[in-house]
C-alpha cells in the first residue's frame, strides 16, 4: 500500500482527507500519515505571502528531509468587501495563531454595517511525488452570516454558508460538507492525480 505524508498534525484535516481519500472505492488504498507518523516533531514556518507558497513550503520541507512522498496544504477564507482578508493569514488573523473564535469576532467587527458579504474558501496542496511538485486547488463560495451558527467543524465554519445552503459549514456533517468543500474539492483533484501514476 503506497504511503502518503500529510504534513499537518491538524487532527481536524487530518480527518476531513482520510474521509474523502476512503470514498474511493476504485482507488488503491492509500496509508495517509501524518507529522506525528513519521515523527516529525518540526514547527515549519509558513513565511509565503500566497497559499502556493505556504503549501509548498510545508511538503519542500517534508520531501527534502524524510525522503517521502508528500503533500501539504494552506487553506484560508477571502472576503471580498475585506480586499481578500483574512487570506493566508486566516490561522493568525487576530494575532494568536489558531483562536478561531478571536478571529471570527474580528471579522465580524469588520463587517459590520456591510450588507455585500460574498466570500469563498479556498485550499491549494502541494504535493511532492518523487521529488516533482505538483499544484491542486479548490474554492468552495459563501457568504459570511451576521452571527455564529452551529458547533461541528472548525475554523470559521460557523460564519460561512455555502451558496446553495441555509446552515453554514459548522451546522452540516462532515459527509455534507465533504460532499463540496474547498479541501475536498483539491482532494478530489489530488485523487484523480494519483490514480493516473
Amino acid at each position: 500500500m503506497p504511503q502518503l505524508v500529510f504534513a499537518t498534525n491538524n487532527a481536524h484535516k487530518l480527518e476531513e482527507v482520510a474521509a474523502i481519500l476512503k470514498q474511493d472505492s476504485n482507488q488503491e488504498p492509500i496509508q495517509l500519515l501524518s507529522l506525528n507518523d513519521i515523527n516529525c516533531h518540526d514547527d515549519i514556518e509558513e513565511t509565503g505571502t500566497t497559499f502556493n507558497q505556504n503549501a509548498s513550503i510545508k511538503s519542500h520541507h517534508i520531501y527534502n528531509k524524510y525522503r517521502v512522498n508528500c503533500f501539504g496544504d494552506d487553506s484560508g477564507l477571502e472576503i471580498d468587501a475585506l480586499n481578500g482578508d483574512p487570506g493566508v493569514y486566516s490561522a493568525r488573523y487576530a494575532g494568536e495563531h489558531g483562536n478561531h473564535a478571536a478571529h471570527m469576532v474580528k471579522v465580524l467587527k469588520s463587517l459590520e454595517g456591510i450588507d455585500k458579504r460574498k466570500a469563498r474558501f479556498r485550499t491549494v496542496i502541494s504535493l511532492v511525488w518523487n521529488g516533482e511538485e505538483h499544484f491542486f486547488e479548490g474554492t468552495v463560495e459563501g457568504t459570511i452570516r451576521h452571527e455564529l451558527a452551529g458547533t461541528a467543524g472548525f475554523g470559521y465554519d460557523p460564519i460561512f454558508q455555502p451558496d446553495g445552503y441555509d446552515i453554514t459549514f459548522a451546522e452540516m456533517t462532515m459527509a455534507q460538507k465533504n460532499a463540496i468543500s474547498h479541501r475536498a474539492v483539491a482532494v478530489e483533484k489530488l485523487v484523480e492525480f494519483l490514480k493516473r501514476l
